[in-house]
């Protein structure tokens, strides 16, 4: 019910705000058009404007009968009388983004298929059972309903290593058998189940202990230290992980000072430190990619061997039971294109009505009045757009690296944040869709909840490393 009614608000604010723009703003007189048709880099003609009531920051970067960009603007002089204004579309509307939605499920078909298929014949060689048996002390307590033992145990530790390395395409193949493994044990089918919620916040914190994609992309863009927002980000997840956990337990009067919660929590702790420092030691941004991308990939060649290995020992058919998984993993990826086509239209209309535009500038125009120092403001598009759309929010992130320096305090703040959170709402879609969850209870306000936390951290963090 609570994801209806944000779905409900997210469109009838976006038609709000594109309403009145097109009232009080002769620039918007195409705006409807663009929140159906528009695709994302289609330029729209703002208007011509006197070279003398022009704004400064563009007349300075005209010449003569020549085209600048700076950010999403052309400027356009046209001999010396005239400025002719073009924005440039970042985002695609409703019958592109319809489309984009289908098109992510279909590629999500080729990850599900071959994912699913190694855990099918991990689950058959017996081997989701003894992952279980570890960490069973630890998850049966955050995780009380869950029998001991139970595969979804597995299932759910596969889903956090791989989110860990920042294996994003390997965590969203875990994570969807571990919520059909949940939903076995939910009795109400259409509601999530307690132990569906918290595991869902837990993995929508984001836990990540090597950015490896955002270091790619500061490297990209000629950053001075690529790897200089590596422990802000490692500690502004850590936090949301920790908010995640304390949120939901409180929610569920879950003790967490037990004796094995502490000791697992510390233990993780000491090992987020030891990498910390390991990889502080490597001299060169070469030395580090070589070392992340190694074990990164390194962990996945070794998990399918030693589930194809098990699988041998135990005499399991291997390549029977990797085909039977493999079409539970297109059934999923087909199911979920429903969740995906709404989400992805409803996030297109806020952001194509102007309505992000709107928050940004009144948290802006709040700031200034207050005297707070407003520094990080450039770089909240990002953590706005984060819990939408994963690729937006990377777009808003390059686009504040470009445009304010790599190196700048909103060009590093933007690179932690981007690491801060995951994408809440389309985890959400994805997730609750596989298993046709409806009444998802408290899980999106209680995700919220620990994304904010996570961006404030990130936010304080970058004051301490980076002011």
């Amino acid at each position: 019910m609570a994801l209806s009614r944000i779905w409900s608000a997210f469109i009838i604010i976006a038609l709000l705000v594109a309403s009145l723009k097109l009232v009080i703003s002769s620039d918007s007189k195409t705006i409807y058009s663009r929140m159906v048709t528009g695709k994302s880099g289609d330029t729209i003609k703002i208007k011509t404007l006197d070279v003398d009531k022009a704004d400064k920051k563009l007349v300075s970067f005209i010449d003569s009968n020549k085209i600048y960009v700076e950010g999403d603007v052309k400027t356009i002089k046209i001999g010396n009388e005239q400025l002719l204004s073009f924005k440039i579309q970042n985002a695609d509307g409703v019958i592109e983004s319809c489309q984009t939605a289908v098109t992510l499920c279909l590629k999500l078909i080729g990850f599900l298929a071959l994912f699913m298929g190694f855990l099918t014949i991990a689950e058959k060689a017996g081997g989701i059972r003894f992952i279980s048996r570890i960490i069973g002390p630890f998850f049966s307590k955050i995780f009380p309903d869950v029998p001991k033992g139970h595969p979804a145990m597995g299932h759910m530790m596969m889903n956090f290593s791989a989110n860990l390395l920042g294996l994003d395409n390997a965590a969203t193949p875990f994570g969807l058998r571990a919520m059909q493994s949940l939903q076995e044990l939910n009795p109400n089918k259409t509601t999530a189940s307690n132990s569906q919620i918290m595991f869902l916040c837990l993995h929508a914190s984001g836990m990540t202990l090597i950015p490896v994609s955002i270091i790619a992309l500061r490297s990209a863009a000629k950053a001075s230290n690529p790897m200089d927002i590596f422990i802000p980000c490692m500690i502004a997840t850590f936090v949301a992980t920790i908010a995640s956990m304390v949120i939901v337990s409180i929610k569920q009067k879950i003790n967490l000072f037990q004796p094995v919660i502490i000791a697992w929590v510390f233990g993780i702790s000491a090992l987020i430190a030891s990498l910390v420092l390991y990889l502080r030691s490597l001299n060169t941004t070469e030395d580090f990619q070589v070392f992340s991308g190694g074990l990164s990939s390194g962990m996945i060649l070794f998990i399918f061997l030693i589930i194809v290995l098990g699988a041998i020992y135990k005499k399991v058919d291997v390549f029977d039971s990797f085909v039977e998984g493999a079409k539970s993993g297109f059934d999923t990826a087909v199911r979920i294109i429903p969740f995906m086509v709404g989400m992805l239209v409803a996030i297109s209309l806020l952001r194509t009505s102007g309505a992000f535009d709107v928050l940004i500038d009144s948290v802006k125009s709040f700031l200034m009045i207050t005297g707070i120092d407003t520094r990080f403001v450039d770089a909240l598009p990002t953590a706005i757009i984060k819990p939408f759309s994963g690729g937006g929010a990377r777009g808003l992130m390059v686009d504040t690296m470009k445009n304010l320096g790599p190196d700048s305090f909103a060009g590093r703040l933007s690179c932690v944040l981007q690491g801060s959170s995951d994408t809440t709402f389309y985890v959400i879609a994805v997730y609750f869709g596989s298993v046709s969850i409806k009444n998802t209870r408290y899980t999106v306000w209680s995700m919220l909840l620990a994304d904010l936390i996570g961006v404030t951290t990130a936010i304080i963090m970058a004051y301490l490393f980076f002011a």
